[in-house]
């Protein structure tokens, strides 16, 4: 191959596509939108409390009000000698937001609770106002056994532990090492590979099509060989995906830093990494297993240290090896298919068994925080066509010198495995027109080439 020939390829996709209106509006929007991620959740933090309510409690319980005590957002008061019904359905002549009605206590220790508003009320009110009937209600019940002390020694069994992780550094130092931070950031770092990966290897697929499509490429072959067309269109997309890719992280910090210095340097002061996640819509379970809301990850001095204390180079050195060679990869698997048909709607059939071992390595890179060293988690770091996402999952909690290396050559191997015979196809199919190809095609040409 003539690298000189490649090098003009490289420029010519490269420039073509930096100049694109497209282009411009990415790189620009998508910062935006990543910043408006962070910061959102953070301003929701600070604006989200409620108005203060006014509630009148009708408590014919006689327990139950005494342990009603007022908030930023409530406000209890005793209802006012009048009927009930006549309360609920004038309840704004009284003043008031909404009417508490507790009922006597029933055979089983306990009671029922309506709560009647003008408007519906909100999540963590409502969630607060059953809270503090079900305090009362246990403490109604230790009482009822007659055991002096009893709710004190109830106290005092309950245990409140909090796990703080620490890792023995090269130097013999303790470093502080949260789970959750380290779980978070895997789920972070395989979710970029696997949209990256998958954006601009279609991406490579489409120009291809187009080329071929418009029969531009009978005239680009008639200047270079067909590989290294191929070869200079990945490469070229691929620079295109790093410059993006190092723009989108400039910018989207510099939003987030600037619009943090004019909120307030002290936006993220005393605030929960947890809440803040849920605040973005993430299931709060799911939230809790990866970054327990109580404990060391709930403390966001804590994460900044541990984030702090991890390799960061060498976690960019792995993370760049396998985003370029995971890439370069199946960008040459979708160059081939895109040789091999006329349009984007014949490509599925071709595209779909190397779509899938990428949906496989999403999968093992979400089970491989929890279980970083299992098998599964192992061998889909290994196999080339999951590494790429497993594991750079699996990079933050420690993985041995020689699984690392041993993963980066098989995946090296087998890109220039696979370079070679999408080459071959690449070579064929590109001037084969009026025909869909099958999978029998592209074994028929690999064998001819």
């Amino acid at each position: 191959m003539n690298f000189r020939n490649i090098k003009i390829i490289i420029n010519r996709e490269y420039l073509n596509r930096v100049k694109k209106k497209s282009f411009l509006v990415t790189t620009f929007l998508v910062p935006i939108l990543m910043a408006a991620l962070m910061l959102v959740p953070m301003i929701m933090m600070l604006t989200s409390e409620e108005k203060t309510k006014v509630i009148a409690v009708c408590d014919r319980s006689g327990i139950v009000a005494e342990s009603l005590e007022d908030t930023k957002t409530i406000d209890y008061v005793q209802a006012p000698d009048v009927p009930l019904d006549s309360l609920k359905k004038n309840m704004k002549d009284f003043g008031f937001d909404a009417v508490l009605d507790i009922s006597e206590i029933n055979e089983q220790k306990s009671v029922t609770a309506d709560l009647t508003s003008v408007n519906p009320m909100g999540v963590e009110m409502a969630s607060n106002i059953n809270n503090r009937i079900e305090s009362a209600i246990e403490d109604y019940r230790i009482n009822s056994y007659g055991i002096e002390g009893l709710s004190q020694i109830m106290q005092d069994v309950k245990a409140d532990i909090k796990l703080n992780t620490y890792t023995i550094g090269e130097d013999g130092e303790e470093k502080i090492s949260e789970t959750g931070v380290y779980a978070a950031f895997s789920m972070i770092l395989g979710m970029i590979i696997f949209i990256f990966v998958t954006m601009f290897g279609s991406m490579v697929m489409s120009s291809v099509i187009e080329e071929k499509t418009s029969r531009v490429v009978e005239v680009l072959v008639s200047s270079v060989k067909s590989t290294e067309l191929m070869f200079g269109k990945i490469i070229g997309i691929a620079c295109v995906a790093l410059t993006q890719f190092f723009l989108w992280i400039v910018l989207t910090f510099a939003l987030v830093a600037g619009a943090s210095a004019v909120m307030g340097t002290d936006l993220l002061k005393d605030k929960n990494p947890a809440q803040m996640v849920e605040s973005m819509g993430v299931d709060a379970a799911a939230v809790e297993e990866v970054m327990p809301a109580e404990g060391p990850a709930g403390d966001i001095s804590v994460v900044l240290d541990t984030i702090k204390n991890m390799d960061i180079g060498a976690m960019l050195l792995i993370f760049l090896v396998f985003f370029v060679f995971g890439y370069l990869l199946y960008a040459s698997l979708f160059a081939a298919i895109g040789s091999a048909v006329e349009n984007e709607g014949d490509s599925s059939q071709l595209q779909l068994p190397v779509t899938i071992p990428l949906m496989i390595g999403y999968f093992i890179a979400i089970y491989a925080f929890k279980a970083p060293d299992s098998a599964i988690a192992f061998w889909g770091s290994m196999i080339p066509f999951t590494s790429p996402i497993v594991m750079i999952a699996r990079a933050p909690f420690g993985v041995p010198g020689w699984e690392v290396a041993v993963s980066m050559a098989l995946l090296i191997v087998t890109f220039i495995v696979f370079a070679w015979l999408s080459a071959k196809i690449y070579k064929v199919g590109i001037l084969m027109f009026g025909k869909k190809s099958t999978w029998k095609d592209l074994w028929k040409w690999l064998r001819q080439s």
